[in-house]
C-alpha cells in the first residue's frame, strides 16, 4: 500500500471509522506531500476534502479528527516530534454568517513521543471519522488496528487514565494520547493530552475527540520511512547538531532554555509590560518573582523532561515540598500556565498555582482558555455584573485560589455556572450583557493567550489574522505566517527553530525526500497552507470584520508597569490590516483570498 515514490514518507494514512470499527490504509499522493508537506498542512488538505460544504457542526460525526505528525517526526532530528491535531473548530464563530454552525479551522500542536510512534507504526497520519456508539479507544500496533471498549475508563482524569491505560496495554512502549472529563463532557476548550502534561490544548480538539466517544489512542510501531540520501542526511544532521547550541539568540540562549524552559518569559514579559495580568488590564505583575522559573527551580522542580530527540528538555517536573499542597507532583509552571492561571488571576502562591495547573491538566482543559474565562468572570464579579448566586455561591475574587479550583471543577463537569463557562468568554458575555463584551478577551470566539497586545500593534496583528482564532504562535506578517505554517507541517517545535539556522530545515527536507526544496518553494508551501485555511474560513462566513479585538485594548489603558496608559489605536490596526491583505494578495474589503491568489497556489477548487 505504501508509495515507493515517496521518500521520507510511508505514503500511507490510516483512516478509522468509529461507527463500524473498521480501518483502511489510504494512499498519500506525492503531489499532496509536495504541496502540503505533512502535519498541519496535510491535515488541512484532508479536512478540506472531507468537509466540502460550509456550516457542518464541529461536533457532528461528519467532522474529521486528524492526528498528523510531520515528515521529520521519527527521525533523530532535534526538537522535531510535534503532532498537529487538525479538525473544524467547536470554539469559533463569525459576527455574521448564513450558516448557524459556522466556525474556523482548528489545529493544535503537541510534543512528546506520540507523533514519532505513529510514524514507527507505518503511517503518515491518522484520520478519525464518525462517532462510536459507546466510549472506545483506538489500538494500533503496526498493522493491527482495533477499536476497543473504553467504558470502564470513561470519567477518569488524565493522570489516573495515563497509568491505567498502560496497565491495560501491558507494554510501556505504547505511546498514548487521551482526553479527560472535560472532553467527555464536551467543554468547548477541552484539550488532548499525552504523557499526562503535554497537550494539544488550543482550539477545542479535545471537545471534538469527546464528541466521537474516543477516550484515547495507543500506538506502537517498528518501522521507519526511507531516506532518499542517507549519507547526505547524516552530514546535514551532524552540522546542525554542532551548531545547535550557538543558534539561539534574543530572549534566551541554549543553556537558558534547558534550565528554565518557557518560564523564563514570566519575568521578561512582566518587565516589558506585555503580560496578561488581571484580565489583561495591567501588563505587569508585581508578584511575578513568586511564580517565576527561578522560584519554581528553588521550591518545586525535581527533574527535566524532553520530547523525542530534543536537547532542550524544556519541560520541568516538580513536587511541592511543603504547604497546603505538599506532595503534589506535576509539571510547570511554564509561561502560558504561569501567566493564565497565575498573573491573570492575581494568584502569587506557587503551591496554589501548581495545584490549579494540575487540576486543569487532569480534567483535560486548555490552560489558556480556562485562565481567560475565569479572569473574565472575576472582573464581571468585581464590577457587580454578576453575583454569588450566578456563581453558585463561589466568592470569585482576585487571587482566591480555592474559588478558582472549584470553578475549574465545575467547568470540567459542566455543573451550574460551569455549564455556561464551558462555552468560553464570548458566550458568557452574550449572557451577562452590560459592557462585559468589552473585556471578554477573544478573537473570533477563541481566547487570547498570556501576551497582552496593548503596547504592540504587531502582537495585535498576530492575534487577529490567525486562522484558528486568536493565536500567539502566528506571526504578524505574511512571510512569518507562511514560515510558521511550513514548520508546523514539518513537525518542528517552534521554540527550537533558531537552532537550525537559516537553511537547516530545507536542507534536511531535501535530503530526506530527494527533492530539492528551495526557499521559494518552501515558503510557497506555507503560503498555500495558510491560504487554504483562510479560504475555508471565508466559505464559513468570516470576513475582515472578524479580524478584530475587544474594546479592552482600545479603550482601557494599562493601569500599571512600563506600559501604563498604553492602548491600541483602531485606525492604526485597520491600516495595518489593509497593508497585510494587500501583501497577501487578498481582497482588501472582505479579507478573502482573491481568485488570482488561489490559482497561483493551485487552490482552484476554492474559487
Amino acid at each position: 500500500m505504501a508509495n515507493d515514490r515517496l521518500c521520507g514518507y510511508h505514503g500511507v494514512l490510516l483512516e478509522v471509522d468509529l461507527v463500524s470499527g473498521k480501518s483502511a490504509k489510504i494512499p498519500l499522493s506525492p503531489e499532496d506531500a509536495r504541496h502540503f508537506i505533512g502535519g498541519r498542512g496535510l491535515g488541512m488538505k484532508i479536512l478540506a476534502e472531507k468537509l466540502k460544504k460550509p456550516g457542518v457542526d464541529a461536533l457532528s460525526p461528519e467532522n474529521p479528527l486528524l492526528f498528523m505528525p510531520g515528515p521529520f517526526s521519527g527521525f533523530p532530528i532535534p526538537s522535531a516530534s510535534r503532532t498537529c491535531v487538525v479538525t473544524k473548530s467547536p470554539r469559533t464563530s463569525p459576527l455574521k454568517s448564513k450558516h448557524p454552525k459556522a466556525s474556523t479551522v482548528s489545529y493544535s500542536n503537541m510534543g512528546g513521543f506520540f507523533g514519532p510512534e505513529v510514524r514507527f507504526a507505518g503511517y503518515d497520519g491518522i484520520v478519525v471519522m464518525g462517532r462510536a456508539p459507546k466510549p472506545v479507544y483506538l489500538f494500533i500496533d503496526d498493522d493491527k488496528v482495533e477499536v476497543r471498549d473504553a467504558s470502564k475508563f470513561w470519567g477518569m482524569g488524565t493522570d489516573e487514565f495515563d497509568r491505567r491505560f498502560i496497565e491495560e496495554l501491558g507494554d510501556r512502549r505504547f505511546r498514548t494520547c487521551y482526553i479527560g472529563p472535560a472532553g467527555e463532557n464536551l467543554v468547548s476548550y477541552a484539550a488532548i493530552l499525552n504523557t499526562a502534561a503535554r497537550a494539544a490544548g488550543r482550539g477545542g480538539v479535545g471537545c471534538v475527540m469527546g464528541s466521537k466517544k474516543l477516550k484515547g489512542i495507543a500506538v506502537r510501531g517498528s518501522r521507519q520511512p526511507a531516506v532518499a540520501d542517507h549519507e547526505g542526511f547524516l552530514a546535514v544532521l551532524d552540522d546542525i547538531r554542532k551548531t545547535f547550541k550557538e543558534g539561539f539568540s534574543g530572549g534566551l540562549d541554549y543553556e537558558g532554555w534547558r534550565r528554565y524552559g518557557t518560564s523564563w518569559a514570566l519575568i521578561d514579559a512582566s518587565e516589558n509590560g506585555v503580560m496578561a495580568v488581571k484580565n489583561y488590564s495591567q501588563g505587569s505583575f508585581e508578584d511575578v518573582d513568586k511564580i517565576s522559573g527561578i522560584a519554581a527551580e528553588q521550591k518545586a522542580w525535581v527533574r527535566d523532561f524532553a520530547c523525542f530527540c530534543c536537547p532542550l528538555s524544556c519541560k520541568k517536573a516538580g513536587a511541592l515540598r511543603n504547604g497546603k499542597y505538599a506532595g503534589l507532583v506535576h509539571d510547570g509552571p511554564e509561561y502560558e500556565t504561569g501567566g493564565m492561571m497565575g498573573s491573570n488571576l492575581m494568584i502569587s502562591d506557587l503551591g496554589a498555582l501548581m495545584k490549579a495547573i494540575y487540576d486543569v491538566d487532569d480534567y483535560g482543559l486548555d490552560q489558556i482558555s480556562t485562565g481567560n474565562v475565569i479572569g473574565f468572570l472575576m472582573e464581571a464579579y468585581e464590577k457587580k455584573l454578576i453575583d454569588r448566586t450566578f456563581l453558585d455561591g463561589i466568592d470569585l475574587t482576585w487571587g482566591n485560589a480555592d474559588a478558582v479550583l472549584e470553578l475549574i471543577r465545575r467547568i470540567a463537569l459542566r455543573e451550574g455556572v460551569g455549564d455556561l463557562a464551558s462555552q468560553g468568554v464570548k458566550a458568557l458575555a452574550g449572557r451577562i450583557g452590560g459592557n462585559s463584551a468589552g473585556f471578554a478577551v477573544h478573537s473570533k470566539g477563541h481566547e487570547l493567550a498570556a501576551w497582552d497586545p496593548h503596547r504592540t500593534i504587531d502582537l495585535a496583528m498576530t492575534y487577529v489574522t490567525a486562522t484558528r482564532g486568536a493565536c500567539h504562535l502566528n506571526s504578524s506578517s505574511a512571510r512569518g505566517q507562511n514560515d510558521y505554517a511550513a514548520m508546523d507541517s514539518l513537525g518542528v517545535c517552534m521554540f527550537a527553530t533558531d537552532g537550525f539556522g537559516k537553511d537547516g530545515l530545507r536542507r534536511l527536507l531535501t535530503k530526506i525526500t530527494g527533492t530539492d526544496w528551495t526557499e521559494e518553494e518552501y515558503l510557497k508551501a506555507g503560503e498555500r497552507i495558510f491560504n487554504l485555511e483562510r479560504a475555508f474560513n471565508a466559505r464559513e462566513g468570516f470576513t475582515r470584520a472578524d479580524d478584530t479585538l475587544p474594546a479592552r485594548f482600545f479603550d482601557d489603558p494599562l493601569t500599571t508597569g512600563p506600559g501604563k496608559g498604553a492602548v491600541l489605536k483602531r485606525d492604526e490596526l485597520e491600516k495595518k490590516l489593509t497593508e497585510y491583505y494587500r501583501d497577501r494578495g487578498w481582497d482588501e474589503k472582505t479579507g478573502r483570498p482573491t481568485p488570482a491568489k488561489l490559482r497561483s497556489l493551485g487552490l482552484d477548487s476554492w474559487l
